[in-house]
C-alpha cells in the first residue's frame, strides 16, 4: 500500500521534467528565429565585382567584403556585407547581373569590375557603356554606389592605360556623381605579402588592406 501511494511523487517529477524540456526547446526555438529576423533588419552592403572581389585564391572569410563586415561590425555599423563577386567577370557580366543585385534591396553597392576587360585588352568604350549602364540601373533604383577603379601593368601601353583608367574617373564624376576610390590597389603597392602568387590577387593580408581602402569613402554613405 505505502508503495502505490508513493506512486503521484515520481509522475509529478516526471511531468514537471517533461515541462521544463518543452520550455527549454521552446525558447531555444525562438532564439533561433529570432536571430535571422534581427539580421534582416539590418541594411544590405553588396560587394558587386569579380575574382578580387569573391576572393580568388582565398579561404572562406578571407576575401575584403568578409574584411569590411568585421571592420564595420568593430565600428558599430549594423549593416550586413553581402558578398557577390564572381571570378573571371567583366563589366558585361556586371550588366547581365545587375537584376541580381537589385533584388537583394541593397542600400550601398560597392562595384569593382573592369580589371578581366583590361587584361583581355577590350574597348574602351565597351568598358565605359558597361560600368554606365550598371552604374544608371543602381541609380535609378536610388541605391548609393561607391566605384572602385584599378589600373593595368605598363606593358599594356601607355596610352590604353591612361584611357582605362579614365573610363572609372569619366563615370564616377560625370555621369553619376558617385563615391569613387580610383584605385583599390593603392594601399597594396611595395607591401610584400600581399598579393598572391598570380601577380593579380591580393592575400588575406592584402584583402584587409583593400577594405581599409574602401572604408574612408564608405562611410559618408552609411548611418549608424
Amino acid at each position: 500500500m505505502y508503495g502505490s501511494e508513493s506512486q503521484p511523487v515520481p509522475l509529478l517529477r516526471q511531468y514537471t521534467v517533461h515541462v521544463d524540456v518543452w520550455r527549454r526547446i521552446l525558447v531555444s526555438f525562438s532564439l533561433l528565429i529570432s536571430i535571422p529576423l534581427l539580421a534582416a533588419d539590418r541594411p544590405v552592403i553588396v560587394c558587386y565585382g569579380d575574382s578580387i572581389t569573391a576572393g580568388l585564391g582565398l579561404h572562406q572569410g578571407e576575401s575584403y567584403p568578409d574584411d569590411l563586415q568585421r571592420h564595420l561590425d568593430r565600428r558599430g555599423y549594423h549593416y550586413k556585407v553581402v558578398n557577390m563577386g564572381t571570378n573571371g567577370a567583366t563589366t558585361k557580366d556586371a550588366v547581365a547581373r545587375v537584376q541580381e543585385v537589385l533584388r537583394a534591396h541593397p542600400s550601398v553597392v560597392i562595384v569593382e569590375f573592369g580589371g578581366n576587360d583590361g587584361l583581355r585588352g577590350l574597348r574602351v568604350d565597351d568598358t565605359r557603356k558597361n560600368l554606365e549602364t550598371v552604374l544608371t540601373a543602381l541609380d535609378s533604383a536610388h541605391i548609393k554606389v561607391l566605384l572602385a577603379g584599378i589600373t593595368l601593368p605598363p606593358n599594356y601601353g601607355p596610352d590604353y592605360v591612361h584611357a582605362f583608367n579614365e573610363v572609372f574617373r569619366d563615370v564616377a564624376a560625370k555621369q553619376h556623381p558617385a563615391a569613387f576610390v580610383p584605385m583599390i590597389y593603392k594601399d597594396l603597392v611595395r607591401q610584400p605579402g600581399t598579393i598572391q602568387d598570380d601577380g593579380i590577387h591580393p592575400t588575406a593580408k592584402g584583402a584587409d588592406i583593400l577594405a581599409e581602402t574602401l572604408m574612408p569613402s564608405l562611410i559618408p554613405l552609411l548611418r549608424k
